[in-house]
């Protein structure tokens, strides 16, 4: 998927195993085999071209990446506790992208209510 997803577009196979053959020996059938097995997996989807297929990410890196936190989190007897040891393991440099994404996702006059607790709502904590 690393590398699907590093072309940003619809790949062949011939091109995913140029792109491998640069760091390791690999043969065509093992590409080929991985990228099927995406396919049935539903990570990515395939158009036929000629004699190949074109094999494109079905969602994006981050989207995935949410989606396995998403999962480990929602299997945890306690989340409050998941979220907490999560949360410890972080850099400060990703703690500070954790509050913008929250920012994003509360928008501005939520995040200013939370930031100002006790202020008349719609007033901005002024």
């Amino acid at each position: 998927m690393t590398r699907v997803w590093k072309w940003n577009r619809p790949v062949t196979v011939r091109e995913v195993l140029e792109d491998l053959q640069q760091e390791r020996s690999i043969a065509y059938t093992t590409v080929m085999t991985v990228l099927d097995n995406l396919h049935q997996k539903g990570w990515v989807r395939r158009e036929a071209e000629g004699r190949a297929y074109r094999y494109e990410a079905v969602s994006t890196r981050a989207a995935y990446a949410a989606a396995l936190m998403n999962d480990a989190w929602s299997q945890s007897d306690n989340p409050a506790a998941a979220l907490v040891a999560f949360f410890g393991m972080m850099s400060e440099e990703q703690r500070q992208a954790l509050r913008d994404a929250v920012r994003m996702v509360q928008g501005p006059e939520e995040a200013t209510e939370q930031e100002n607790p006790g202020s008349p709502p719609g007033d901005g904590g002024r």
